[in-house]
């Protein structure tokens, strides 16, 4: 299914499932939400960062979410 009004992070979003759906060859998937989550929110967290050189104020108000559960994230992934 192709939806002509999606941006470019739902595209390769949408390839990347495909893909993988297309890989497992008979096999039970993981949890898919789960599986995307943690693929996307490291790199989305590592590059706003980078955005805004290492500012975690401004990197949380950017991501839409409290600075203490950007900081938890960041620790979650070994980034600080």
């Amino acid at each position: 299914m192709i939806n002509e009004n999606e941006n470019d992070i739902a595209r390769c979003v949408r390839k990347a499932i495909d893909s993988y759906f297309r890989d497992l060859d008979g096999e039970t998937p993981s949890p898919i939400y789960e599986m995307v989550m943690q693929c996307v929110e490291r790199p989305m967290i590592e590059t706003v960062l980078a955005r805004v050189n290492g500012n975690q104020t401004q990197a949380a108000t950017l991501l839409g979410m409290n600075r203490n559960t950007l900081r938890k994230k960041m620790q979650a992934y070994g980034l600080i």
